[in-house]
């Protein structure tokens, strides 16, 4: 039996948006998916950091990350244009497909995102935790924080059980 091909962690083009968007249809309920527009927008943010982690030629996970202003989370499938400022790394989507849960690739493209937004000199992190995510997001260094009124709706957006949480972005 042969050992499956190693993880390889790059750059999220938009001609990986299909791969992505089948991972994304596997991971996630129907009032989550995005379609192909609001996938592409993030990745052509100046300040994007996005990634997929192939292994062999398929695709075994991706990560949607940006810079964006600080506690204003877009709403599920907005179309994203690049924002008047970018004062932390929103996390938008994590997903690694079924058959290739449990080799470490969420880990690994949270990294590669941490590592572009330290470049950008970013050293905040957010995101919405979703579908029971807390205690995954917990694991990779991040902490809920009480949030207004007004963000709490934001969240609310992406499912009764969604949580804020943010971490430190390690210097790299």
């Amino acid at each position: 039996m042969s050992k499956p091909p190693a993880l390889m962690i790059r750059r999220f083009v938009e001609s990986d948006v299909p791969a992505a968007l089948t991972i994304q249809a596997a991971s996630f309920p129907a009032f989550l998916l995005e379609d192909e527009p609001a996938f592409a927008s993030r990745v052509r943010l100046a300040s994007s950091c996005c990634f997929v982690a192939m292994q062999g030629a398929t695709m075994a996970g991706y990560v949607l990350a940006h810079g964006w202003p600080t506690g204003s989370p877009p709403p599920v499938g907005a179309v994203l244009a690049d924002p008047p400022r970018t004062d932390v790394l929103f996390i938008h989507d994590l997903a690694v497909s079924p058959s290739a849960r449990g080799l470490s690739a969420g880990r690994e493209l949270v990294e590669a995102a941490f590592m572009c937004a330290a470049r950008q000199g970013l050293r905040q992190a957010e995101l919405i935790a979703v579908e029971g995510a807390v205690t995954y997001w917990r694991a990779m260094g991040f902490s809920e924080v009480e949030i207004s009124g007004t963000l709490a709706e934001k969240v609310a957006g992406y499912g009764a059980d969604a949580r804020w949480m943010t971490s430190a972005i390690p210097a790299h």
